[in-house]
């Protein structure tokens, strides 16, 4: 059954016009009336809804039924991902939602090769968080993940739970140590292509992150996070 985001009100009942940008995907797929769509809007579950008008850039549903189902991990995960060149931070974001992830924090680094003004950054937050909510849809989740403005990461700091910096310079694994602790808020920070500097790295250990590594395998930026959530879902549960 097709989902959608809809950031509207809803109830069963209700009978209302989709978005456009929704009514266009409903025409472009060629749906008809009668045929049942799923829709979310961010604050939890979801509704069935049966077409009830189809135009080219127009759209109408009823509503008829919700569903309290939820695909959220147990324990919160946010993703501090130095920025990466070229498109990598979109296959990365698309690919951390899939595995759950509830916040995004872009973060500047020395090694970053990207550098975003307040222009380019504001329209790839846009793009961005268009890659959340097709996610999302896709994989089923009815909360979307949380994206965050661009910070230097020197002014990073997490707001709750542990901070985790994943570095070939750590001594302890993230599944050691991750078997050993139980499930909680996590921040997982991934440097650049380069790295952090260890400057960085310092700094971030004297501001509370503990330092670990992903095994003997040095990993890329855009495998690293991934991994590391991988890691800590199979250890705590949401698989």
């Amino acid at each position: 059954m097709p989902r959608f985001f809809c950031p509207l009100p809803f109830h069963i009942g209700a009978q209302l016009d989709l978005p456009a940008s929704t009514a266009h995907h409903v025409f472009v797929l060629r749906l008809q009336v009668g045929d049942q769509i799923e829709i979310f809007n961010g604050e939890g579950g979801s509704y069935l809804a049966r077409l009830t008008a189809i135009e080219k850039k127009r759209a109408s549903v009823a509503i008829t039924d919700f569903h309290a189902r939820e695909a959220e991990l147990p324990f919160s995960i946010t993703l501090a991902q130095a920025l990466p060149e070229g498109s990598k931070m979109d296959w990365i974001i698309e690919k951390a939602v899939e595995l759950g992830v509830q916040q995004i924090q872009p973060l500047a680094a020395q090694r970053c090769v990207v550098k975003l003004n307040a222009d380019r950054a504001e329209k790839k937050l846009e793009h961005w968080r268009a890659i959340i909510i097709s996610a999302s849809e896709q994989c089923g989740r009815n909360r979307l993940a949380q994206l965050e403005a661009p910070i230097e990461v020197q002014k990073f700091s997490a707001t709750s739970g542990q901070r985790i910096l994943l570095s070939p310079r750590a001594t302890q694994s993230l599944t050691q140590w991750a078997q050993q602790q139980a499930p909680q808020a996590i921040t997982i920070m991934i440097g650049p292509e380069g790295g952090f500097t260890d400057a960085e790295e310092n700094d971030a250990v004297k501001q509370g992150a503990f330092m670990l590594s992903m095994g003997p395998r040095v990993l890329r930026t855009e495998t690293a996070g991934l991994a590391a959530m991988s890691v800590l879902s199979a250890a705590w549960g949401g698989m």
